[in-house]
């Protein structure tokens, strides 16, 4: 998108990106709350949620960036959303390491995110 986009056709992207935000916050928050159970919440799950939270509030930065018509705000949103996008195919994908509830969380997550990486990178955004 051009320095000339209106907010108003930002507003998918803003809406998924603040859903994959939302989403991993309170993943982290149930994480908390199960804290005591270590065959839900393992080593690897904290480490998991913890990275995803930081990088799902980025992601929501880097939409409101380009919203608000930055390039490099879109340069850093494309990167970050296909770069999570694809870590989350690959955990999705491995079976053993994370139990099924956070995989199952994570292609929700992956599911946002692939709905914003299609359209910032549609022709429309060119």
């Amino acid at each position: 998108m051009t320095t000339t986009t209106r907010p108003a056709a930002f507003r998918p992207v803003l809406l998924l990106t603040g859903a994959y935000a939302a989403l991993s916050v309170l993943t982290l928050a149930v994480i908390v709350l199960l804290r005591n159970h270590p065959a839900v919440v393992t080593d690897a799950v904290w480490v998991r949620a913890t990275l995803v939270v930081a990088s799902s509030l980025l992601t929501f930065a880097f939409a409101r960036s380009a919203a608000r018509g930055s390039k490099k705000g879109l340069l850093r949103l494309r990167i970050v959303s296909a770069v999570m996008l694809v870590a989350i195919a690959v955990i999705v994908a491995l079976p053993g390491l994370f139990p099924l509830w956070l995989r199952l969380e994570q292609g929700v997550c992956g599911l946002l995110l692939l709905g914003v990486t299609v359209l910032i990178n549609g022709r429309r955004s060119r």
